[in-house]
């Protein structure tokens, strides 16, 4: 279907993702008409494909909004890049391809907090829909769906180190984070085929674009959603310099994410009315909680250097290695160059009484200052360490009427004293796991925060000195029935009607985990919602 053709059953806004999983299965049908809106372009940067190329794509305006945080007080009056993708497969496309759907736990507290059908028991089922998982299907997993699932290809000694050493910790080895309790030591699972990264755009996408009632537009960025009263009816977008309107004879499904869904509803008058007066925005339908409970996982990054064995810096560093490593990934697809950003996992808890795991590491054989700066020259390894349920809550609201103005993002990291008793906690477990036998033939010095810094308040200083987000923004339109949430539990917003949202907006808490696994599933789960309610018009009024 041409992009000219403007009268739509649905239209989608935002191909990231959710995005691409929704325009699949919502598309599937040929007797609906869809159109998906991307601000971005097209998919066909190398670096997006190949696995380590996400040094070249964060910070990249080809493929990222290249969005900052505010100046944060918890970080030591630091801003943080705050990386989002900018492409068809939105994050899925720069993203550290790491399979991880979080705790049953995390489902189990959203359905206790109101929503039905949110239970693990509930959502297992989507996620196992689109998945394809190496070790094919059982009860917890799927096989011969979209979303390939594959074991890392390549180890490393100092890796297998660390894996030992949690060990003699207390923390057992595991082969498998994602069968609801995710508490162990092991590589992590990728989202990847054969040594390529495997994005939403791939996946979902790329076997639905030649369906003739599937109409996918880049370029195009939304500017406000188009009401009739208290109606959606449409979109308004800009393409090559030109304004336009595509019309949704059903719904509009914002598929933004965390950054994105909360700013359009603010640029369409939907939200709180002091953040839309303060931009001369006409109130159309107040709606608190919009832009408001943002959350992410903050890390805390410790670094090694290390003796008799080899990382990831050297090999970078030298010229011949560099060969080595493109010679490898060329003729084989493995080797460095089908690297995520980090190898080997580790859900532990912060101390004993914990009833799960609430600290999730991500451990890599290199060492560098940050990301898109090269790696050290000695050989080192770093193991960051997030807080999985951190109390901390932000916000992220325009800045301005303009729709291409940077919103603010103000995540208010450690901003409570539990978040900063458990970096605290995280660092010193950090150090009993390096300070194992299983580590001493390494020889590991810690040089980043440093061995002087001992006591609680230096910790909780050089945590907001080294601390940096790992890009899980989520819960900025979140879910549930009282006066500050953005959508029911059918993803509906309250009070507008013709208008879903379905990305990681709409977690009420976040995951005890990565969460592109989870805006999968809820994907999946917005897009069953839809076609059910479709087919039964009364239910869905």
């Amino acid at each position: 279907m041409t992009a000219g053709a403007d009268q739509f059953d649905y239209v989608i806004v935002g191909a990231g993702t959710a995005g691409c999983v929704i325009a699949n299965r919502l598309s599937a049908d040929p007797g609906v008409r869809v159109a998906l809106l991307e601000a971005g372009g097209r998919d066909r940067y190398i670096w997006i494909h190949i696995p380590v190329g996400y040094l070249f794509t964060m910070n990249n305006p080809k493929v990222d909004w290249c969005f900052t945080t505010e100046a944060e007080p918890g970080l030591n009056g630091r801003a943080l890049a705050y990386p989002r993708g900018k492409v068809l497969g939105g994050c899925s496309s720069i993203n550290g391809m790491l399979y991880l759907r979080g705790q049953a736990r995390d489902y189990d507290h959203w359905r206790q907090l109101g929503n039905a059908g949110w239970a693990w028991e509930d959502v297992l089922p989507y996620f196992k829909r689109s998945e394809d998982f190496v070790g094919g299907a059982d009860a917890a997993h799927g096989a011969g769906g979209e979303w390939r699932v594959e074991d890392m290809r390549l180890s490393w000694e100092i890796l297998d180190a660390f894996r030992a050493a949690a060990a003699e910790c207390g923390i057992p080895p595991t082969d498998d984070f994602n069968r609801g309790d995710n508490e162990g030591c092991g590589y992590f699972h990728v989202n990847q085929k054969k040594g390529v990264r495997w994005s939403t755009a791939r996946a979902f996408l790329r076997p639905a674009e030649g369906r003739p009632n599937l109409a996918v537009i880049t370029g195009a960025q939304a500017l406000r959603l188009r009401l009739d009263g208290r109606r959606v009816t449409g979109v308004e977008y800009r393409k090559d310099g030109a304004t336009r309107v595509i019309a949704a004879a059903g719904e509009v499904i914002l598929a933004s994410g965390a950054v994105g869904s909360p700013q359009l509803l603010e640029l369409s008058g939907i939200g709180r009315p002091e953040i839309l007066g303060a931009q001369g925005i006409g109130l159309v339908h107040a709606l608190l909680g919009v832009g408001e409970n943002l959350q992410d996982h903050l890390q805390v990054r410790l670094a090694y250097k290390v003796s008799n064995t080899q990382t990831l810096n050297e090999r970078a560093n030298s010229l011949i290695g560099r060969i080595g490593m493109g010679l490898e990934y060329a003729l084989f697809r493995r080797g460095p160059m089908t690297m995520a950003p980090s190898q080997l996992g580790c859900f532990a808890k912060s101390d004993p009484a914990r009833e799960t795991p609430n600290l999730e590491y991500h451990v890599q054989p290199l060492s560098l200052e940050r990301f898109g700066e090269p790696l050290h020259p000695f050989p080192a390894f770093t193991a960051s360490v997030c807080n999985l349920r951190p109390e901390s809550r932000g916000t992220i609201h325009i800045n301005a009427a303009d729709p291409l103005a940077k919103p603010s993002i103000r995540p208010h990291y450690l901003s409570t004293d539990a978040d900063r008793r458990v970096a605290v906690d995280a660092i010193r477990l950090t150090r009993r796991i390096v300070g194992a036998p299983a580590m001493a033939r390494f020889a590991p010095v810690e040089f980043k925060p440093g061995p002087h810094l001992s006591d609680e308040a230096d910790l909780v200083r050089a945590a907001g000195d080294i601390a940096t987000t790992i890009f899980h923004p989520v819960g900025t339109c979140r879910m549930g029935r009282d006066a500050s949430a953005v959508v029911d539990e059918r993803l509906r917003v309250h009070g507008i009607a013709g208008l879903r949202i379905a990305d990681a907006s709409v977690m009420p808490t976040i995951t005890s985990g990565n969460t592109n696994a989870p805006t999968i599933m809820i994907a999946e789960k917005a897009a069953a919602m839809i076609v059910a309610d479709r087919r039964a018009p009364a239910r869905a009024a």
